[in-house]
């Protein structure tokens, strides 16, 4: 992800919507393939060729610093913007997507594989490639399963602690190249790699570190003031042309040394029965990741266009560039968010400026990749890092902490583990977060009930409290969530303790059933034997607001014979009157 564009920049915790009606196009084409560029016309050819160009100008550097962030040769970091964008284009349906190496996923997969072979040497990259082949097949799955409701399942909360510790672990890593140190540790071992380097900081190769400085200022200065001009291109080209006329390498400098020119070729990971079995976690927190953030961004700018999202459609396209990356001896590739951000800002309004993008990159490979061999490490290492510090997104940290504590601390969590544990342990940690938190809700759901707050005023729902009552005779209990195995417990403590504090003239609770939705076979029963126990007490337990789905459960299970057919209601004012309480005069807007 591009360093000078944040992730708040693309609003990506505005609320999108799954499907939207497209106003500014025609009616979308019958055809399966092209969708990300049909329709198109000559005039926006032109714009989004010239827009491609634009973006590969800013985007070949930052692509160079994934291939470094993932431990695979320079080279390869370039491959990932050439097959793979045309497969995404040919088979995805986002027009604006940008889908290229990515420095999360670079990072799931390079901290598990640097402790299986020695980055960048052959063995690593089939690795690499064989990591991309199963991230296309579970994404191949995904699609066929219509699966792309998975991308909701990753809060956006712990998504940004996730990246934030993505940020903290890849500045780390980068530390060794700044300070011109060779680091003894995997990139997994963060905490690791920091004291060693801070125990060693006087062994640090004084050129190394200011050349590096000097490209980290330059592109922090001019992200804030300058946010147009391609910086991390003008450090890349500047510093391959100063190493060359000065000879950096014998200076101390560390340099990439020869890079294979050329198109990549078309082989077949070459990897054991053994080794793609322990692949497999690595290749499911990409399929994680990558789920989540494409279809984040899709939304994001198709919501902005106005166009239709098609989630599905772009998995499946997903699925074909990461297939590539891995026929083409490169690693998984994603769906950015600030990639995608950076060529809106281009300019491309469809899949024809990354292709535009993609004939740039062939041209480099083709006849400018032997002058990558003079680019420092440092350089590379400064950009990386500035791409790094991108991810931590303070900002949105500090929004999430003004307005949810409790998501706040989930949030440091998994950015804490994501630097202790690595991040294939953060992003399992994270799915895992994210579906307690929505599991918790739903066990202890917030609860209400229907109180007078002043003489001659509406009626409102006040948080339940012991001896909360509606009137001296009446409760009405309000529950704000799906009743299930996990909470039915809770109901029914919550409701016995409110007749156990009540007044002894109580005679009926009526359920206000707004929110539930669902009921199981666990929660039908043990409602149903709290309905009995109310019965014994002389307390009719009475439902109003029943949908039909809920009734429709409450009949299969039994449980409207146990309360009666005439105590289940459609609205609550009905509940209300069978209960013996005028409702008009206590509402309106509180019912």
């Amino acid at each position: 992800m591009a360093p000078h564009v944040p992730w708040g920049t693309i609003r990506y915790f505005r609320n999108t919507v799954p499907r939207m009606q497209d106003t500014t196009r025609t009616p979308a084409t019958p055809a399966k393939l092209l969708k990300g560029i049909l329709p198109i016309n000559r005039a926006a050819v032109l714009r989004d060729a010239l827009a491609g160009i634009s973006l590969a100008s800013m985007d070949i550097p930052q692509v160079l610093g994934y291939a470094r962030i993932a431990g695979m040769p320079a080279v390869t970091g370039l491959y990932t913007a050439f097959l793979p964008l045309f497969a995404f284009a040919l088979f995805g349906a986002s027009r604006h997507l940008v889908v290229a190496a990515d420095s999360a996923t670079a990072t799931i997969f390079a901290s598990r594989l640097s402790s299986m072979a020695a980055m960048g040497s052959p063995e690593y990259v089939a690795l690499a490639g064989m990591v991309a082949l199963q991230t296309a097949a579970l994404l191949l799955l995904a699609r066929l399963f219509k699966l792309g409701f998975l991308a909701d399942f990753l809060s956006r909360t712990v998504l940004t602690g996730f990246l934030a510790g993505v940020g903290v672990q890849v500045s780390i890593a980068m530390l060794g190249d700044l300070f011109g140190m060779t680091v003894p540790y995997p990139s997994s071992r963060s905490l690791a790699q920091l004291f060693y380097v801070a125990g060693h900081v006087t062994h640090a190769h004084a050129p190394t570190l200011l050349l590096a400085l000097a490209v980290i200022v330059a592109i922090l200065g001019c992200k804030r003031f300058a946010p147009r001009l391609p910086i991390p291109l003008v450090a890349v080209i500047g510093s391959i042309v100063a190493s060359e006329m000065f000879d950096f390498a014998a200076r101390g400098i560390s340099v990439l040394g020869p890079i294979d020119g050329g198109l990549p070729a078309i082989r077949f990971p070459d990897v054991t029965w053994q080794q793609s079995l322990d692949l497999m976690p690595v290749a499911a927190s990409c399929f994680v990741m990558i789920i989540a953030q494409s279809a984040a961004a899709a939304r994001v700018f198709a919501q902005q266009y106005h166009e239709d999202v098609d989630t599905n459609s772009d998995i499946l396209g997903l699925a074909a560039a990461n297939a590539a990356a891995a026929l083409s001896g490169t690693f998984v590739v994603n769906g950015s968010p600030t990639q995608t951000a950076m060529a809106e800002r281009a300019g491309t309004r469809s899949q024809f400026g990354q292709l535009a993008f993609a004939a740039v990159v062939a041209v480099v490979l083709l006849f400018w990749s032997g002058y990558l061999r003079y680019l420092p490490h440092c350089v590379l290492a400064g950009i990386v890092f500035t791409i790094a510090i991108g991810l931590i997104n303070v900002q949105s940290l500090r929004d999430i902490r003004a307005e949810s504590p409790g998501e706040f601390a989930l949030a440091l969590i998994t950015a804490g583990a994501v630097v202790v544990a690595g991040v294939e342990h953060g992003i399992l940690l994270a799915v895992a977060l994210s579906l307690m938190r929505h599991v918790r809700h739903s066990y202890h759901p917030h609860t209400m009930v229907l109180m007078p707050v002043a003489p001659g005023k509406p009626w409102q729902f006040m948080p339940t409290t012991p001896g909360a009552m509606t009137t001296p005779q009446l409760i009405v209990y309000r529950f704000g969530a799906d009743l299930f195995y996990a909470n039915d417990h809770f109901f029914a403590s919550e409701v016995t303790k409110l007749v156990d504090t009540a007044f002894d003239s109580l005679r009926h609770l009526v359920v206000d059933a707004g929110a539930i939705t669902d009921l199981d076979y666990s929660a039908a029963r043990t409602i149903g034997a709290l309905v009995e126990t109310l019965r014994e007490r002389d307390v009719a337990v009475s439902f109003g607001r029943v949908n039909r789905f809920l009734r429709s459960d409450m009949d299969r299970h039994g449980l409207t014979p146990v309360l009666g057919a005439s105590n289940v209601f459609d609205t609550l004012h009905e509940a209300l009157a069978a209960a013996g309480v005028n409702a008009g005069a206590h509402e309106p807007g509180a019912l």
